[in-house]
């Protein structure tokens, strides 16, 4: 199953059976509402705190998976899923709700393909029938852990992204319909010395590059195998870096087949920066968006790139750079 250092070959094909998609309110008025499963119209949720509304969200996005696949809880035999709060609190209290046993991620925003990546190899090799995996992120919550309170309305650089408020959640099946998780290859901690907390996307991208490389390498095939290269989420800037270092590599991906979960889910007048972020916002964006078009048979295979930026308010504060990382799954009809 092992093919070079860090690609997994997934000869069994575990099938994502389902998934749920959930958002908030400025998610519903951007650029794919209809790929959410469920949209709420307020940040609270009904919660006294954005981290239990963050929990709701989650919960409802697993209960929604679960549901879709025809399966209780009580069928989910391990849950891998994470998010970007304290010790993972939203997705912990989630699990407690659950009842599911559970390992708790932490990769930043490329927690839902850590996920995707371990709970395949799980069902591949005989360990589970059943397995859920998602990530969730609120942007009232982020804000008030990395950056400022909500309250204070602080201006920021046109590198900046949004955090979106949104989850995504997958049950993976040794068998049924839907797409199949083929392979998976598992990043490196890549850290090039930047340290701007407002340029997340320009730190991240040397990452993306460096498993992108290592996947077809590893792999022995062309960018032409496949209909889309998906990052999540580089936004405008990470994403034109990563391209050009790309091309720079002899990888010769084309635009059109270049695309970023953080450019996909707003409208281009929203006042987003240099586009999305977040653990929810590229689980919820290949969960909802690109699983839906590849069901339509708009494309059948693609390779999602999920990015994450390792600091901590913590490390910020102590002046240390941002490491970064990216794992990518590739799921095929």
């Amino acid at each position: 199953m092992l093919q070079g250092k860090r690609t997994w070959l997934f000869e069994n094909k575990p099938a994502i059976i389902s998934t749920g998609t959930t958002g908030g309110p400025f998610e519903a008025k951007g650029n794919i509402p209809d790929d959410f499963d469920i949209l709420y119209d307020d940040m609270w949720i009904g919660e006294d705190s954005y981290e239990k509304a963050e929990r709701v969200m989650f919960e409802d996005a697993c209960s929604t998976a679960i549901e879709k696949a025809g399966l209780t809880k009580e069928d989910i035999q391990f849950m891998f899923a994470g998010d970007l709060v304290n010790q993972l609190t939203p997705t912990s209290f989630a699990a407690r709700t659950l009842a599911a046993p559970y390992f708790g991620l932490f990769g930043a925003c490329s927690t839902s393909m850590e996920g995707l990546a371990l709970g395949a190899y799980i069902v591949n090799s005989g360990g589970s029938k059943y397995i859920l995996t998602g990530a969730s992120s609120h942007n009232s919550a982020t804000e008030k852990q990395f950056r400022y309170p909500t309250e204070y309305g602080a201006q920021k650089p046109p590198t900046a992204q949004w955090t979106a408020t949104a989850s995504g959640a997958a049950v993976v099946s040794d068998q049924g319909m839907g797409p199949k998780v083929t392979s998976a290859t598992i990043g490196k901690v890549i850290d090039m010395g930047l340290s701007d907390p407002y340029n997340m996307g320009g730190a991240m991208a040397p990452a993306a590059v460096d498993t992108i490389e290592a996947h077809f390498k590893e792999r022995n095939i062309d960018p032409s195998y496949y209909d889309l290269i998906i990052t999540g989420d580089l936004g405008k800037i990470g994403q034109h870096v990563a391209y050009d270092l790309l091309q720079d590599h002899g990888l010769h991906i084309t635009k059109e087949q270049f695309v970023d979960c953080g450019l996909q889910i707003y409208k281009s007048d929203q006042p987003v920066q240099a586009g999305a972020s977040g653990a929810g916002c590229s689980a919820a964006v290949a969960y909802g968006h690109f699983i839906n078009k590849m069901k339509q048979g708009d494309f059948s295979k693609m390779l999602v790139v999920a990015t994450g930026a390792l600091l901590s308010p913590l490390s910020y504060q102590q002046k240390e750079s941002i490491p970064c990382i990216a794992h990518a799954v590739s799921i095929e009809m």
